[in-house]
């Protein structure tokens, strides 16, 4: 399944409301993220996801109101050594 990663801009977010919004994120259905990370000093977060394709992630964070600045479609990951590998 191929393999996303996102950027979103969180304005005024706690910490309690970053733990919720990661709980809404990594618990989704048909997509869950697989990944969240954020910075709160600056209000971003990134997230990864195994989504069936980019119209239907799109979707789904419509849905669940998750606006976000740019999403990636990853296709190639680098091994330990370096080396790259195609994102299955």
């Amino acid at each position: 399944m191929p393999r996303y990663i996102s950027q979103h801009t969180l304005a005024c977010l706690t910490r309690q409301g970053a733990e919720e919004l990661s709980r809404r994120l990594l618990g989704g259905k048909p997509v869950a993220a697989r990944r969240v990370v954020f910075n709160m000093q600056e209000g971003k977060m990134l997230a990864e996801f195994d989504a069936p394709g980019r119209e239907e992630l799109e979707k789904w964070l419509a849905a669940g109101k998750f606006h976000f600045d740019w999403l990636l479609r990853i296709e190639l990951e680098a091994a330990a050594d370096g080396s790259l590998q195609p994102v299955p």
